[in-house]
Protein backbone atom coordinates (compact mmCIF):
# COMPACT_ATOMS: atom_id res chain seq x y z
CA UNK A 1 0.00 0.00 0.00
CA UNK A 2 1.38 3.37 -1.04
CA UNK A 3 0.80 6.50 1.01
CA UNK A 4 0.60 9.93 -0.54
CA UNK A 5 3.41 12.18 0.59
CA UNK A 6 2.37 15.70 1.51
CA UNK A 7 4.37 18.67 2.80
CA UNK A 8 2.63 18.25 6.14
CA UNK A 9 3.63 14.57 6.45
CA UNK A 10 7.23 15.38 5.49
CA UNK A 11 7.38 18.16 8.09
CA UNK A 12 5.92 15.83 10.72
CA UNK A 13 8.44 13.10 9.88
CA UNK A 14 11.33 15.54 10.16
CA UNK A 15 10.05 16.82 13.50
CA UNK A 16 9.37 13.29 14.75
CA UNK A 17 12.82 11.94 13.85
CA UNK A 18 14.55 15.04 15.22
CA UNK A 19 12.64 14.78 18.50
CA UNK A 20 13.40 11.06 18.86
CA UNK A 21 17.09 11.60 18.07
CA UNK A 22 17.29 14.29 20.77
CA UNK A 23 15.57 12.04 23.33
CA UNK A 24 17.88 9.15 22.43
CA UNK A 25 20.93 11.38 22.81
CA UNK A 26 19.74 12.62 26.22
CA UNK A 27 19.29 9.02 27.38
CA UNK A 28 22.60 7.68 26.06
CA UNK A 29 24.91 10.64 26.70
CA UNK A 30 25.18 10.30 30.53
CA UNK A 31 26.49 6.73 30.15
CA UNK A 32 28.79 7.75 27.31
CA UNK A 33 30.05 10.70 29.35
CA UNK A 34 30.95 8.48 32.29
CA UNK A 35 32.66 5.95 30.04
CA UNK A 36 34.87 8.43 28.17
CA UNK A 37 35.88 10.07 31.44
CA UNK A 38 37.00 6.75 32.89
CA UNK A 39 39.28 6.02 29.93
CA UNK A 40 40.63 9.57 29.57
CA UNK A 41 43.34 11.41 31.45
CA UNK A 42 42.26 11.70 35.08
CA UNK A 43 43.71 15.18 35.33
CA UNK A 44 41.68 16.39 32.34
CA UNK A 45 38.60 14.59 33.61
CA UNK A 46 38.80 16.26 37.03
CA UNK A 47 38.95 19.64 35.28
CA UNK A 48 35.74 18.82 33.38
CA UNK A 49 37.18 19.25 29.88
CA UNK A 50 36.23 15.75 28.63
CA UNK A 51 32.83 16.23 27.04
CA UNK A 52 32.48 14.32 23.77
CA UNK A 53 35.73 12.56 22.87
CA UNK A 54 38.24 10.73 25.12
CA UNK A 55 41.73 12.18 25.40
CA UNK A 56 44.95 10.43 26.43
CA UNK A 57 43.11 7.11 26.60
CA UNK A 58 44.04 4.46 29.16
CA UNK A 59 42.40 1.60 31.08
CA UNK A 60 44.35 1.83 34.32
CA UNK A 61 41.36 3.25 36.22
CA UNK A 62 39.60 -0.11 36.07
CA UNK A 63 42.60 -2.14 37.15
CA UNK A 64 43.33 0.29 39.97
CA UNK A 65 39.74 0.52 41.24
CA UNK A 66 39.67 -3.26 41.54
CA UNK A 67 42.25 -2.78 44.31
CA UNK A 68 39.58 -1.12 46.46
CA UNK A 69 38.77 -3.27 49.50
CA UNK A 70 35.61 -5.39 49.39
CA UNK A 71 34.68 -4.69 45.77
CA UNK A 72 34.90 -8.29 44.51
CA UNK A 73 33.04 -9.63 47.54
CA UNK A 74 30.30 -7.03 47.11
CA UNK A 75 30.01 -7.95 43.42
CA UNK A 76 29.50 -11.60 44.35
CA UNK A 77 26.76 -10.70 46.86
CA UNK A 78 25.00 -8.51 44.29
CA UNK A 79 25.14 -11.19 41.60
CA UNK A 80 23.89 -13.84 44.04
CA UNK A 81 20.97 -11.73 45.27
CA UNK A 82 20.06 -10.74 41.72
CA UNK A 83 20.03 -14.31 40.40
CA UNK A 84 18.21 -15.85 43.37
CA UNK A 85 15.99 -12.81 43.88
CA UNK A 86 14.89 -13.02 40.25
CA UNK A 87 14.28 -16.75 39.91
CA UNK A 88 12.20 -17.22 43.07
CA UNK A 89 9.77 -14.28 42.54
CA UNK A 90 9.31 -15.25 38.87
CA UNK A 91 8.43 -18.85 39.79
CA UNK A 92 6.14 -17.79 42.65
CA UNK A 93 4.41 -15.06 40.62
CA UNK A 94 3.89 -17.44 37.72
CA UNK A 95 2.31 -20.20 39.80
CA UNK A 96 0.23 -17.94 42.09
CA UNK A 97 -1.00 -15.88 39.13
CA UNK A 98 -2.05 -19.09 37.42
CA UNK A 99 -3.82 -20.38 40.55
CA UNK A 100 -5.90 -17.18 40.74
CA UNK A 101 -7.42 -18.19 37.39
CA UNK A 102 -8.43 -21.64 38.68
CA UNK A 103 -11.46 -22.60 40.76
CA UNK A 104 -10.42 -22.43 44.41
CA UNK A 105 -11.89 -21.60 47.80
CA UNK A 106 -12.01 -17.86 48.51
CA UNK A 107 -10.25 -17.00 45.25
CA UNK A 108 -11.74 -13.50 44.95
CA UNK A 109 -10.96 -12.67 48.59
CA UNK A 110 -7.33 -13.83 48.43
CA UNK A 111 -6.78 -12.12 45.11
CA UNK A 112 -8.14 -8.81 46.42
CA UNK A 113 -6.12 -9.26 49.61
CA UNK A 114 -2.90 -9.66 47.60
CA UNK A 115 -3.66 -6.72 45.30
CA UNK A 116 -4.59 -4.48 48.26
CA UNK A 117 -1.02 -4.84 49.55
CA UNK A 118 0.11 -2.82 46.51
CA UNK A 119 -1.57 0.29 47.92
CA UNK A 120 -1.11 0.00 51.68
CA UNK A 121 2.07 -0.11 53.77
CA UNK A 122 2.57 -0.13 57.53
CA UNK A 123 5.66 2.07 57.24
CA UNK A 124 9.36 1.72 57.87
CA UNK A 125 9.37 1.09 61.63
CA UNK A 126 6.86 -1.83 61.58
CA UNK A 127 8.72 -3.22 58.57
CA UNK A 128 12.02 -3.07 60.45
CA UNK A 129 10.47 -4.72 63.52
CA UNK A 130 9.03 -7.50 61.35
CA UNK A 131 12.39 -8.16 59.70
CA UNK A 132 14.02 -8.19 63.15
CA UNK A 133 11.46 -10.62 64.62
CA UNK A 134 11.95 -12.94 61.65
CA UNK A 135 15.69 -13.05 62.41
CA UNK A 136 16.70 -11.59 59.06
CA UNK A 137 19.01 -8.88 60.40
CA UNK A 138 22.52 -9.51 59.04
CA UNK A 139 21.20 -12.39 56.94
CA UNK A 140 21.52 -12.84 53.18
CA UNK A 141 17.84 -13.85 53.03
CA UNK A 142 16.77 -10.32 53.90
CA UNK A 143 17.55 -9.62 50.25
CA UNK A 144 15.28 -12.42 49.01
CA UNK A 145 12.30 -13.25 51.26
CA UNK A 146 10.62 -9.80 51.42
CA UNK A 147 10.39 -9.77 47.61
CA UNK A 148 9.07 -13.30 46.98
CA UNK A 149 5.44 -12.17 46.65
CA UNK A 150 5.08 -9.35 44.11
CA UNK A 151 1.40 -8.34 43.72
CA UNK A 152 1.97 -6.45 40.48
CA UNK A 153 3.75 -9.45 38.94
CA UNK A 154 0.93 -11.75 40.05
CA UNK A 155 -1.57 -9.37 38.46
CA UNK A 156 0.36 -9.43 35.17
CA UNK A 157 0.53 -13.24 35.11
CA UNK A 158 -3.17 -13.64 35.99
CA UNK A 159 -4.21 -11.26 33.20
CA UNK A 160 -1.91 -13.00 30.73
CA UNK A 161 -3.18 -16.48 31.60
CA UNK A 162 -6.78 -15.29 31.21
CA UNK A 163 -5.92 -14.15 27.67
CA UNK A 164 -4.91 -17.69 26.65
CA UNK A 165 -7.53 -20.12 25.24
CA UNK A 166 -9.32 -21.95 28.05
CA UNK A 167 -9.83 -24.90 25.72
CA UNK A 168 -6.18 -25.85 26.24
CA UNK A 169 -6.70 -26.34 29.96
CA UNK A 170 -10.05 -28.06 29.46
CA UNK A 171 -8.61 -30.58 27.01
CA UNK A 172 -5.75 -31.32 29.41
CA UNK A 173 -8.22 -31.88 32.26
CA UNK A 174 -10.22 -34.28 30.08
CA UNK A 175 -7.01 -36.25 29.57
CA UNK A 176 -6.58 -36.49 33.36
CA UNK A 177 -3.93 -33.80 33.90
CA UNK A 178 -3.81 -32.22 37.34
CA UNK A 179 -3.33 -28.56 38.23
CA UNK A 180 0.45 -28.77 38.51
CA UNK A 181 0.75 -30.73 35.26
CA UNK A 182 -1.40 -28.17 33.44
CA UNK A 183 0.78 -25.37 34.74
CA UNK A 184 4.07 -27.05 33.81
CA UNK A 185 3.05 -28.58 30.45
CA UNK A 186 0.45 -26.11 29.13
CA UNK A 187 0.61 -22.72 30.82
CA UNK A 188 4.32 -22.28 31.51
CA UNK A 189 5.40 -22.43 27.84
CA UNK A 190 2.66 -19.91 26.94
CA UNK A 191 3.51 -17.32 29.58
CA UNK A 192 7.25 -17.02 28.87
CA UNK A 193 6.89 -13.44 27.52
CA UNK A 194 5.26 -12.13 30.70
CA UNK A 195 7.69 -14.10 32.90
CA UNK A 196 10.59 -12.53 31.01
CA UNK A 197 9.05 -9.09 31.65
CA UNK A 198 8.76 -9.86 35.35
CA UNK A 199 12.34 -11.16 35.36
CA UNK A 200 13.61 -7.85 34.00
CA UNK A 201 11.71 -5.89 36.65
CA UNK A 202 12.96 -8.19 39.42
CA UNK A 203 16.58 -8.26 38.22
CA UNK A 204 16.84 -4.48 37.85
CA UNK A 205 15.18 -3.94 41.22
CA UNK A 206 17.47 -6.39 43.00
CA UNK A 207 20.62 -5.08 41.32
CA UNK A 208 19.88 -1.43 42.11
CA UNK A 209 18.62 -1.92 45.67
CA UNK A 210 20.82 -0.65 48.48
CA UNK A 211 18.39 0.61 51.14
CA UNK A 212 17.90 -2.85 52.64
CA UNK A 213 21.66 -3.12 53.10
CA UNK A 214 21.70 0.29 54.76
CA UNK A 215 18.86 -0.63 57.13
CA UNK A 216 19.41 -4.30 57.95
CA UNK A 217 23.06 -5.22 57.30
CA UNK A 218 26.04 -4.29 59.44
CA UNK A 219 28.17 -7.29 58.44
CA UNK A 220 30.50 -5.99 55.71
CA UNK A 221 30.74 -9.44 54.14
CA UNK A 222 27.06 -9.04 53.09
CA UNK A 223 27.36 -5.56 51.64
CA UNK A 224 26.12 -5.30 48.05
CA UNK A 225 27.83 -3.61 45.14
CA UNK A 226 25.32 -0.77 45.11
CA UNK A 227 25.83 -0.04 48.80
CA UNK A 228 29.59 -0.23 48.29
CA UNK A 229 29.20 2.23 45.42
CA UNK A 230 27.24 4.53 47.73
CA UNK A 231 30.06 4.44 50.28
CA UNK A 232 32.77 4.83 47.65
CA UNK A 233 31.14 7.87 46.09
CA UNK A 234 30.79 9.45 49.53
CA UNK A 235 34.46 8.74 50.27
CA UNK A 236 35.93 9.18 46.79
CA UNK A 237 38.84 11.36 47.95
CA UNK A 238 39.95 8.87 50.60
CA UNK A 239 39.64 5.96 48.18
CA UNK A 240 41.74 7.73 45.58
CA UNK A 241 44.51 7.98 48.16
CA UNK A 242 44.03 4.31 49.08
CA UNK A 243 44.48 3.26 45.45
CA UNK A 244 47.63 5.38 45.21
CA UNK A 245 48.93 3.82 48.41
CA UNK A 246 48.27 0.35 46.98
CA UNK A 247 50.20 1.29 43.87
CA UNK A 248 53.10 2.47 45.99
CA UNK A 249 53.01 -0.78 47.89
CA UNK A 250 53.31 -2.58 44.57
CA UNK A 251 56.43 -0.63 43.67
CA UNK A 252 54.82 1.98 41.41
CA UNK A 253 56.08 5.53 41.73
CA UNK A 254 53.01 7.73 41.99
CA UNK A 255 54.95 10.80 40.94
CA UNK A 256 55.82 9.04 37.69
CA UNK A 257 52.48 7.31 37.23
CA UNK A 258 50.81 8.14 33.95
CA UNK A 259 47.36 8.49 35.49
CA UNK A 260 46.80 9.35 39.14
CA UNK A 261 43.46 8.54 40.70
CA UNK A 262 41.19 11.47 41.54
CA UNK A 263 37.81 11.83 43.23
CA UNK A 264 36.15 12.08 39.81
CA UNK A 265 37.90 9.02 38.38
CA UNK A 266 36.91 6.85 41.35
CA UNK A 267 33.27 7.98 41.24
CA UNK A 268 32.86 7.45 37.52
CA UNK A 269 34.82 4.20 37.27
CA UNK A 270 32.89 2.55 40.08
CA UNK A 271 29.61 3.84 38.62
CA UNK A 272 30.42 2.31 35.23
CA UNK A 273 31.42 -1.01 36.82
CA UNK A 274 28.10 -1.16 38.69
CA UNK A 275 25.92 0.04 35.79
CA UNK A 276 27.19 -1.99 32.83
CA UNK A 277 26.24 -5.53 33.99
CA UNK A 278 22.53 -4.79 34.28
CA UNK A 279 22.56 -2.98 30.92
CA UNK A 280 23.66 -6.21 29.24
CA UNK A 281 20.67 -8.12 30.65
CA UNK A 282 18.02 -6.26 28.68
CA UNK A 283 19.04 -7.29 25.11
CA UNK A 284 18.59 -10.98 25.96
CA UNK A 285 15.01 -10.40 27.17
CA UNK A 286 14.03 -7.64 24.75
CA UNK A 287 11.88 -9.73 22.40
CA UNK A 288 9.96 -11.21 25.36
CA UNK A 289 9.78 -7.87 27.17
CA UNK A 290 8.11 -6.03 24.26
CA UNK A 291 5.67 -8.87 23.76
CA UNK A 292 4.84 -9.19 27.45
CA UNK A 293 4.49 -5.50 28.27
CA UNK A 294 1.81 -5.13 25.54
CA UNK A 295 -0.50 -7.45 27.46
CA UNK A 296 -4.05 -6.26 27.31
CA UNK A 297 -3.37 -3.76 24.54
CA UNK A 298 -5.26 -5.88 21.99
CA UNK A 299 -8.43 -7.72 22.88
CA UNK A 300 -9.91 -10.32 20.54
Amino acid sequence: MKYKTTPGSIAFSIFNYTFLIIITFLCIYPFYYMLINTISSNELSSRGVIMFLPREMHLTNYTQVMLLPGLSRAAFVSVARTVIGTIIPVVVSGFVGFMFTRPMWGRKFWYRFVIASMYFSAGLIPYFLTISRLGLINSFWVYILPFVMQPFSILLVKTYVESTPTSLQESAEMDGAGTFTIFMRIILPLIKPILATIAIFAAVGQWNMFMDTLLFITDQSLHTLQFTLYRYIAQAGLLARLVQAAMLGGGTDIAQAAHQQTDTSVRMTVTVIVTLPILFVYPFFQKYFVKGIMIGAVKG
